[in-house]
């Protein structure tokens, strides 16, 4: 739509990933197919993130499983939670003009900015759905220019790794999912501004299970609070 063109309506005999490829440019190679296939299935459920959290929280109400979905995908829309992918291209494109990416990246880091793919509020490793993506990108190979785009990408993912830990000792900052989940959303033809929401079509499944299994147990989600400020004085 947002090159002008018509959109194409889905195919309900296909499978979901080919059909999105199809859907997208008119085309899906069994190859790309499989890659978006397995990124679907990686991101689909990750514990009680806080998209999944306030689906369970409007499913508990009763309001119904579409409105469950809109609160995920409320909660998705904040760049604190599903925005990162897109960023890792701007940075890599940022880097790959730049030459040095070791500069660059300690340039972001004095000036405050985040370093885009690494990080995790759960994770102080590894995030494991990383390798599992990276290995999705490199079966693609050179058929789909992934070739060089990853060998820079490990390059600059270890001069990264490199830096944050001189620059955050105190700290276990390692690469997480959205790092190599740009380069497989990037050969797959997506814009990087559709990345989130090819997110949200993967992590939907989860939210789906989650709110059919929050209604089925009929307890509303009512978390409790402490008032910890100021106390006044009432005594006249």
């Amino acid at each position: 739509l947002g090159r002008g063109e018509k959109p194409l309506p889905p195919d309900a005999r296909a499978d979901h990933a080919k059909d999105m490829l199809r859907m997208l440019s008119g085309t899906a190679s069994p190859a790309l197919a499989k890659a978006l296939d397995r990124y679907l299935v990686t991101v689909c459920d990750h514990g009680l993130n806080a998209s999944t959290f306030a689906t369970r929280v409007v499913a508990s109400t009763q309001a119904g499983l579409t409105s469950a979905i809109l609160a995920g995908l409320g909660a998705l829309k904040g760049p604190l939670h599903g925005g990162a992918p897109g960023p890792v291209i701007e940075m890599l494109d940022a880097i790959e003009a730049s030459g040095d990416a070791a500069a660059w990246l300690r340039n972001e880091i004095a000036r405050g900015e985040r370093i885009m793919g690494f990080g995790h509020r759960i994770y102080r490793v590894r995030d494991p759905r990383a390798d599992v993506l990276k290995a999705v990108v490199r079966r693609l190979g050179t058929r789909y220019e992934t070739g060089s785009r990853l060998a820079f990408a490990e390059t600059v993912e270890q001069a990264a790794l490199d830096v944050l830990r001189v620059a955050k000792p105190q700290r276990s900052i390692q690469t997480n999912v959205e790092f190599y989940t740009a380069l497989l959303l990037e050969a797959a033809g997506f814009p990087k501004e559709a990345f989130s929401n090819v997110f949200a079509a993967g992590r939907v499944a989860g939210w789906i299970a989650h709110a059919r299994e929050q209604q089925a147990t009929g307890r509303l989600i009512r978390p409790q609070s402490r008032y910890v400020g100021p106390v006044p004085d009432l005594v006249a």
